[in-house]
């Protein structure tokens, strides 16, 4: 009895595969190719600006710090001071770009409350700038507000004090490390500033003078802000603040010593502010950089695979 080989089944010879094989794996490349594509042109961008919803808390501590009592206007030495800010992002409703911050910061220590502070600011997604709109806290001037984009990296710029809602300017100071982490150290100063709406009627024998009554005081403040920043992601992973505070007359001729505290992020906040700043830069620099040449050159190999299994198969069939 005599035995018939077609082409594919020939001794020697291996099966052809099927051609629906060669034209998945052409797909399966055409899909990482246009992922490579996407990845830098619509991808990046939208990671490269602030979220559209945030929330962070930053806690400086003085263990021992200085400070008036104006419950019982005793000066109060050597005790922890602790200043903490809250920081709570929304998007702004048909304004994609824009985010909504309310800024709430507490300073008190374990014998009763310091100050408090909250104000309201549009700011920039793209730039960390604050902008003119939707009903924001307006007074003073422009500038970024504790917030830094993906990849912001100008030598210097304004940057808004909250207590006297000046915007000195914050410089680029250097390079350091934080948690084994590279990063950029900015740093401002705040020279001694009149805060807007602080006038008050004090004792007169709080600033020295003679007679009883009282008299028309107003806070200053004079900070010294240092920022550490991870360039690639703009997240902040440590903050510290020397920051003086005083009460003076309306004439300016007596004072006192309101705050007197240097402040540093606790350590617990910074590690973690290292780690996801760490987790973030890796993510941009994957999808900026090696993820795209990565999926690339992967496609092109399955397309150019593809391909041929698709031509072995027709010529079999």
């Amino acid at each position: 009895m005599t035995q018939e080989h077609t082409a594919a089944e020939r001794p020697g010879r291996r099966p052809a595969p099927p051609r629906g094989a060669g034209l998945l794996t052409a797909a399966l490349g055409a899909f990482c190719a246009t992922v490579a594509l996407l990845l830098p042109l619509v991808a990046a961008p939208r990671l490269a600006v602030l979220p559209a919803e945030l929330r962070q808390t930053w806690t400086l501590t003085d263990p021992g710090g200085t400070y008036l009592d104006t419950t019982h206007w005793r000066t109060r030495e050597d005790v922890e001071v602790v200043r903490s800010t809250d920081l709570v992002g929304a998007p702004v409703p048909g304004e994609p770009d824009l985010l909504a911050l309310a800024v709430t910061t507490d300073t008190g220590s374990p014998l009763g409350p310091i100050g408090h502070l909250e104000h309201r600011m549009v700011v920039d997604r793209a730039t960390g700038w604050t902008v003119d709109c939707c009903g924001a806290d307006t007074t003073g001037r422009s500038g970024r507000v504790g917030l830094w984009p993906p990849g912001a990296e100008e030598a210097e710029f304004p940057f808004r004090d909250p207590d006297t809602g000046s915007a000195p300017r914050m410089r680029l100071d250097g390079a350091d490390e934080v948690g084994g982490l590279a990063v950029h150290r900015y740093t401002q100063q705040v020279p001694p500033t009149r805060v807007p709406g602080s006038v008050r009627d004090v004792p007169a024998s709080v600033l020295d003078l003679d007679g009883g009554g009282t008299v028309r005081a107003e806070r200053w403040v004079e900070v010294t802000r240092t920022y550490w920043v991870e360039p690639t992601s703009g997240q902040v992973v440590d903050l510290a603040e020397q920051r003086r505070e005083t009460l003076r007359t309306v004439d300016g001729d007596h004072e006192r010593l309101l705050l007197d505290a240097d402040l540093e992020l606790e350590p617990g906040q910074a590690a973690g502010a290292v780690h996801r700043a760490g987790e973030r830069a890796r993510l941009l620099a994957a999808v900026r950089g090696w993820l795209p040449l990565l999926l690339g050159v992967l496609g092109a190999a399955l397309v150019a695979t593809g391909t041929v299994l698709a031509r072995r198969a027709a010529r079999t069939d």
